[in-house]
Order: C-alpha cells, then structure tokens, then sequence
C-alpha cells in the first residue's frame, strides 16, 4: 500500500531516521521538503535525488531550536508549498545525563535536550495545524518520532527517555482532542527502538567508546518496517523492540485503554 500524503514535510532531514525516510517517501511517489540545519547535507541530498525526481525535492536550512523563528518558517514553507499534507517531525538529540557525579552534569546541555525533543515540536505543531486543518475535508497528518525510550526508560540517557515520554503523552492526548472534532489530522507516533544512526555516536555520545555507530537496529531495516506501517495508515508505529520488548503490543495498551475511560468519564462530566 503507497503512503497517503503527497508532499511530506521531513523535520531534521539531514542524517540518520530522517533522512532515510525522505528517501523512502521520494523513493514511493511523495515530494519532499527536507529541512536541517547542515546545509551541506541538504545540499547533498538535492544533488542525490532531485535529478532523479525533479520537481519532488526541496530543501530548507533551519534549526527547530530558534523556537521564535518557527512562525516565519512555517509561514514560508506554506507560501511556497500550499500542497503540503504531512509533517514529519523527527529532529531530536540524545545525551547521557549521569548524576554519579552530579558536579558534571550540563544543565544547559539537558535544556536543548529537552527544547529539541519535546519544546520545538509543540511549537512545530501549533504553527502548521491550523494549516493543516484548513485542507478539510482533505486528509492530511501530523507524524511524531517519539522512541521505545519514552515507554521504557534507560538509565544512562534520563532526560531524553523524559523528553520522548512528554512527547508521547502529548500524542496521546492530542490525539483523542482531534477525534473529538473529527479533525481531518490524522496524529501518528512512530516509535523506534535504538537505531544505527549518528544519534549514537562519538562525537554526540563519547560514553559509548566508540561502539555507538553499531547500537542499534540497521537503519535500513527500520525504514522499510517504520514506512511498511505509515503507509498501512497506522496510528501507531511500534518498530520491532519498541513493539516487543518494551511494551507497546502489550501493557502500554492497557494504559491506553485507562486514558480513554478517564477521558470519556471526563467528557460525561461536563
């Protein structure tokens, strides 16, 4: 089954998830809109593919963290791209944040942590929904990159495994307010487990000692199961330990059955 949406957004585009999935959405018939903040990797992916698929790729330099910048940047892509029904907001960052020694903990470290994961994307959505709601009754999306971290904390990296559970949750709620007004924006969470991308490496992640790059599902074999359930029309995207080992196919969706009888419970109140 193809994806639904046509022209895809794809919020940090520049290496590992993201840009595997804007190849996979270009691969499959979509137009893509690839933003980063590394020109040269933009760059790059338009000499790649956009002779292959001329008129089907676009790439923007932005940085979701410069949060008062995001109105003119969602306001831009609009102009530009009225077509537009899916963002897929992916960017994020991962830091280990260890309290042994707690002298050495980086505060402003953990607050981009957190500002990347879970602040951008609020802001993110807030300036494309009411975009997005204005295509009615035109299906279009919204698609969350959460992780199998936000059900299943590690110790080593808390404030991401924070960040990805606040974002969770704000799916999940969302979510169920959209159902209410049966808004034609789908809301989709993918949820990877650890993944072979960059996310783990040296450089970002010096605790690993070199073993970072090798942590993790093959990105490739992410991309086919993470696209193989978008396209399915999937509202949630569980990919291999996310679905398994961490829960997700099991208790997490008892907890989800609890947040519905509160939310229900809630509404027969009012």
């Amino acid at each position: 089954m193809p994806f639904q949406y046509k022209k895809v957004l794809v919020l940090g585009g520049t290496s590992g998830i993201g840009k595997a999935m804007a190849e996979k959405f270009l691969d499959e018939g979509s137009a893509v809109i690839v933003v980063g903040r590394r020109k040269e990797n933009l760059d790059a992916f338009a000499q790649e593919h956009g002779s292959k698929a001329e008129g089907k790729v676009d790439t923007v330099v932005f940085d979701i963290t410069d949060l008062k910048g995001i109105p003119s940047f969602a306001n831009d892509i609009i102009s530009k791209h009225p077509d537009l029904d899916c963002v897929f907001i992916n960017a994020g960052i991962q830091r280990h944040l260890l309290w042994q020694e707690p002298e050495k903990v980086d505060l402003d470290l953990a607050e981009k942590e957190f500002t990347t994961n879970y602040t951008s994307p609020l802001h993110l959505t807030k300036a494309f929904l009411p975009f997005l709601q204005k295509q009615a009754p035109k299906p279009t999306s919204l698609v969350f990159v959460t992780s199998g971290l936000a059900l299943v904390p590690n110790a080593h990296q808390p404030g991401y495994c924070a960040s990805k559970a606040a974002l969770h949750h704000m799916v999940l709620a969302m979510r169920l307010q959209m159902k209410e007004i049966e808004s034609n924006v789908k809301i989709v969470e993918l949820l990877p487990p650890a993944v072979q991308t960059e996310l783990h490496d040296d450089k970002h992640q010096p605790e690993f000692q070199g073993k970072g790059a090798k942590f993790g599902m093959p990105l490739d074999e992410f991309t086919e199961e993470a696209y193989e359930g978008l396209s399915a029309g999937e509202e949630h995207v569980p990919v291999q330990a996310a679905r398994t080992f961490m829960g997700y196919g099991t208790w997490e969706q008892e907890r989800q059955k609890a947040m519905v009888t509160m939310w229900e419970r809630q509404r027969a109140q009012k």
